[in-house]
């Protein structure tokens, strides 16, 4: 585990791979946040959880030679760090304003976001297929969230609130993008696991800022044992590993590719609740399972096609 982390070289089916687990653990969390106890702030749980993972690296990254960042590093790290607090910041308080329909529909923007960001940057070229599997991608999410919240489509709308989450979204979709640009230039170090430690510090202490302006810290007196013990599985889990692997995939794979495994998150969010509650599968949810499986498999094969390519 310890020189798997502190490994800078995977192969891209490696990268696809851990995305894929990276999918799995971010849909599993979903039904742990909604274990903690009401009234918690989201902001502070979140720079708590941000702590944790950066403590727990820490201690992994600690007799690492190129441990401390250069200058540009360092400021790279803090952009990279603000992306993440404005998503946060977004998405908590977009929360209390829009419907959980319109926020799914507008994250399903992240990849191809991604992509057209990184065409900007330099980092992503010009490619019509991985296009078309972002777009089939995009479409399956949409059809799996219209499918979960069709009650709500009626009241659909694009205000205020909605515009900041999707600034929200861009921002987190230019995390990869920056990270990819930094790895290009040398700025960041090619150890995964201390572009996560940084990135982790830089947005923990950020979002946490954030937290104490505009949340109650009081109210974390109201945490529980368990809610600690399950904050502490989200920070090494859910922010620890899943950013982890994150960056590692990045250092091999495309921005828009990477972040497309997004779409798989509604779709393990799909099958807990079929787990959970097998009556409520219906027809409705296999065009967008179909769509987002599919895109996710061609991305795999432009991949496996990419290695034999390389090997001739």
């Amino acid at each position: 585990m310890h020189s798997g982390l502190l490994s800078s070289s995977t192969t891209p089916f490696g990268a696809h791979a851990g995305m894929v687990l990276w999918a799995l653990i971010v849909g599993l969390s979903f039904p742990a946040v909604g274990l903690l106890s009401e009234g918690l702030p989201p902001l502070l749980l979140t720079a708590i959880r941000f702590a944790i993972a950066a403590l727990a690296l820490g201690v992994l990254i600690r007799r690492a030679p190129d441990r401390w960042p250069s200058l540009p590093g360092l400021v790279l790290y803090a952009v990279m760090g603000l992306c993440l607090a404005v998503f946060f910041g977004a998405m908590f308080w977009a929360a209390h304003q829009v419907t959980a329909l319109s926020m799914a529909t507008l994250y399903v923007s992240v990849p191809l976001l991604a992509y057209a960001l990184g065409r900007m940057f330099g980092v992503e070229r010009p490619d019509l297929a991985l296009l078309a599997s972002l777009v089939l991608g995009a479409a399956g999410a949409l059809a799996l969230a219209f499918a979960g919240n069709s009650d709500e489509a009626a009241g659909m709308e694009f205000g205020f609130a909605e515009g900041v989450f999707f600034l929200g979204c861009g921002a987190t979709s230019l995390y990869p993008v920056l990270s990819k640009w930094g790895l290009q230039r040398g700025w960041l170090s090619g150890n995964p696991a201390l572009r996560t430690f940084w990135s982790l510090v830089a947005g923990g202490l950020l979002i946490g800022l954030l937290g104490l302006m505009f949340e109650p810290a009081g109210a974390l007196a109201k945490m529980t044992s368990g809610d600690f013990l399950l904050v502490a599985y989200l920070g090494v889990f859910s922010s620890g590993v899943t950013f982890w692997l994150l960056q590692r995939a990045t250092a091999v794979l495309t921005p828009g590719t990477v972040t497309a495994y997004t779409y798989l998150i509604p779709f393990v969010s799909l099958l807990v609740l079929f787990a959970a509650a097998p009556e409520k599968l219906g027809w409705q949810w296999l065009p967008g399972s179909a769509a987002v499986v599919l895109a996710i498999v061609f991305l795999l094969r432009r991949s496996a096609g990419g290695r034999l390519r390389s090997s001739d």
